[in-house]
C-alpha cells in the first residue's frame, strides 16, 4: 500500500509544479503593459488604474468617517 501512497504523492507534487509555472505564465501574459510605439500605457492598465484608486479612496473615506457612531459623552 505503501507504494501508491507514495506513487500519487510523486504524482500530485508533479502536477502541483507544473500548475503552478503554467498559472504564473498566465498572469504574466494577463498584466497590462506599456504600448512599445507611443510609450505610454494602454487602455486596459489606465482603467485598472483608475479603479483602483477610486477603491482605494472609497474604502479609506468609509475607514476613516467618524460621524456615524453615537457620542459617549455626556454633558
Amino acid at each position: 500500500m505503501s507504494v501508491l501512497d507514495r506513487r500519487n504523492a510523486v504524482f500530485g507534487w508533479v502536477a502541483y509544479q507544473v500548475g503552478k509555472r503554467v498559472i504564473k505564465q498566465k498572469a504574466k501574459q494577463a498584466v497590462p503593459t506599456i504600448d512599445s510605439e507611443s510609450h505610454r500605457p494602454n487602455k486596459s492598465a489606465i482603467a485598472l488604474a483608475i479603479a483602483g484608486a477610486v477603491g482605494v479612496l472609497t474604502f479609506w473615506k468609509k475607514r476613516s468617517g467618524g460621524g456615524d457612531s453615537p457620542s459617549t459623552d455626556a454633558t
